[in-house]
């Protein structure tokens, strides 16, 4: 079990040598008869809860991150007896036919989580989150100038959870309402939380995460785990917004006929990705060239379409990234014309659930 946590708090920790040596360690804590294990990289904070036996004492230590896993992966699974020198801060482990001893960090100088202000409470089940953070997750952007798109943007209503994310080129707007927090907040949670989150909860669990609403973070206290995060900064746009209401044309189309040939033609296609895509009544003819190379491809998708024939761009990774996160064996996509965005929808919804992603066209 310790390896186990210990792998999943790690994931809390700065990759690279954090700006403070200490981040560098895991914070053990014994209190009572549990050792709270938590990582941090100031942003994201993780914590774990393990119950010991023959606990004596009360104390804090830092312990190297690579150095423990290190030690743990090479053992078997057996019990393990932590001695600390609460002078000098050495560790003593003994396991049957073997010990270690490691020089640790006085404990009182990891960086304390800041108490809680203006908070707001609620729950959903593990499931939900994962969800929310799923189909939306693989939209959030990297570009730093624009910091309120790297993350995934909750907006919390009575009744309702909208998740949000965009990178400007692919907007994800997923509605959960089979849930009612009962109270309007938002937040846009930074990729790496919503990262770890989404590795550590069951995406089919029904056990409720409580969730903790501060001024400028938030707190999810699952059974394993509690992970809190500060909020990225900065206005999100109004999504809604640049979302099309009046939408005449409805192409439908089996999406894992699309998404194969889609992958199968972008193999030759130009540096940019650019896929253009001819929409008529029975079919979608696609077709990438690179000319640099002199290579082209070209394939035929059946579908179900009633409109004039049109002509659309779209890049191959997004467009690809967005038919792999429809999950219906059908998918309709709605059009205006070729220099307007593409609307792309599960032909069968979740009960409770809503998923509509938006993709900006190339110009062809």
């Amino acid at each position: 079990m310790l390896l186990n946590r210990l792998g999943g708090v790690s994931k809390a920790i700065g990759a690279s040598k954090n700006a403070y040596a200490i981040l560098d360690n895991f914070l053990f804590v014994l209190e009572g008869d549990n050792l709270v294990i938590t990582g941090s990289d100031l942003e994201t904070r993780l914590t774990t809860t393990i119950p010991v036996s023959e606990a004596e004492g009360a104390g804090q230590v830092a312990l190297d991150v690579r150095r423990m896993l290190s030690i743990l992966k090479e053992l078997p699974d057996t019990a393990l007896s932590f001695d600390i020198n609460d002078e000098n801060h050495n560790v003593h482990i003994t396991y049957p036919n073997g010990e270690f001893n490691i020089a640790g960090l006085d404990g009182a100088d990891y960086p304390a989580k800041q108490l809680a202000t203006g908070l707001k409470t609620f729950s959903l089940p593990e499931k939900n989150i994962v969800a929310g953070l799923q189909h939306t997750i693989f939209a959030v952007g990297n570009d730093k100038t624009h910091v309120m798109f790297m993350g995934v943007y909750w907006d919390i209503m009575p009744d309702m959870i909208v998740f949000v994310a965009t990178d400007s080129h692919i907007l994800v707007r997923f509605k959960q309402m089979n849930v009612a927090p009962g109270f309007e907040s938002s937040f846009i949670m930074p990729t790496k939380p919503a990262q770890i989150l989404l590795s550590l909860l069951d995406k089919n669990g029904e056990a409720p995460v409580s969730i903790q609403l501060e001024e400028k973070s938030a707190t999810f206290e699952a059974e394993d785990y509690t992970l809190s995060c500060r909020f990225h900064n900065g206005r999100y746009p109004r999504y809604n917004s640049v979302i099309p209401e009046d939408v005449p044309y409805v192409v439908s189309v089996d999406r894992m006929s699309l998404l194969n040939a889609l992958r199968r033609v972008s193999v030759l296609a130009s540096a940019g990705g650019l896929i253009q895509m001819e929409i008529k009544a029975d079919e979608i003819n696609l077709t990438a060239q690179d000319l640099d190379h002199a290579t082209a491809a070209a394939e035929s998708v059946p579908c179900q379409y009633t409109g004039e024939p049109m002509t659309m761009g779209f890049n191959n990774e997004n467009v690809i990234d967005v038919l792999s996160n429809l999950e219906s064996e059908m998918v309709f996509i709605k059009l205006i014309d070729p220099a307007r965005a593409g609307i792309f929808l599960p032909a069968e919804q979740q009960q409770g659930e809503d998923l509509l992603i938006l993709q900006m066209p190339m110009m062809v």
